[in-house]
């Protein structure tokens, strides 16, 4: 004689299996946070690779990120004017109510289009200015760039921004510590023209010069273990007073 479960049964079945799940899910969590956001970095911290490439990016556990591709020139208020002008919108910083609606934005799929990014370093300082365009509902996928101002011109209209632009095509974990974080495309140098493109576009630039041999070309992993590829050049933008 075949046993036929009940559909009670099979429900309470599955009932007690969903909760398993769910009580071991709960339990990896600080297991995970522990290993992901405390251990693995400060291994980074500890090993302190030497910073030995000027035009790269680090993360905050040191670890190469972006190269830097982009530069622009003038004020502080004509980089935030001209970006905007140009339909890039500056990052909120990161605060607990910024780091948790961008959360729910990406897990949700709503919108952030001005999402905080995480911190990288040049010289030892974090970005002073962070742009970025949101491409679809939420900041899953956007493009960005992150700005650092070389030592101050005697002119404000003189100074030079240091930018490293590329694209965040999805959400990942990273391959170095375990990170929730973005994954970018590696044509980081495609990035870098869109930027310039857009800001031509605005008629915002007085000038755009590419300065040759900037870093070495080639390939080369970021802070999250994604491959990049460039030719090593600089793109300039000189803006408009």
């Amino acid at each position: 004689m075949r046993y036929t479960a009940s559909p009670f049964r099979l429900w309470r079945l599955l009932r007690t299996a969903a909760l398993r799940t769910a009580a071991f899910v709960l339990l990896l969590l600080p297991s995970y946070a522990l290993l992901a956001y405390v251990l693995l970095p400060a291994s980074w911290h500890l090993a302190r690779l030497p910073q030995s490439e000027p035009a790269i990016t680090y993360t905050a556990e040191a670890i190469p990120a972006d190269p830097l591709n982009v530069a622009l020139v003038g004020s502080r208020e004509q980089v935030i004017e001209s970006m905007r002008a140009a339909g890039w919108l500056p990052a909120d910083r990161i605060t607990l109510s910024s780091g948790w609606r961008d959360a729910r934005s990406v897990l949700f799929n709503r919108p952030y289009p001005t999402a905080p990014m995480s911190t990288h370093y040049f010289r030892g300082r974090p970005q002073e200015l962070a742009f970025e365009q949101q491409v679809g509902k939420s900041p899953r996928r956007r493009h960005h760039v992150r700005f650092w101002r070389l030592e101050d011109a005697k002119e404000p209209g003189k100074t030079v921004w240091l930018g490293a632009a590329s694209f965040d095509a999805k959400v990942g974990v990273s391959r170095f510590t375990g990170e929730v974080m973005h994954h970018i495309d590696p044509a980081v140098d495609k990035e870098r023209d869109r930027l310039l493109a857009d800001l031509k576009a605005a008629d915002v630039v007085a000038s755009v010069s590419q300065v040759e041999g900037f870093r070495r070309p080639g390939s080369a992993r970021n802070g999250g273990g994604d491959r990049y590829f460039s030719d090593g050049s600089l793109g300039v933008a000189v803006l408009r007073p």
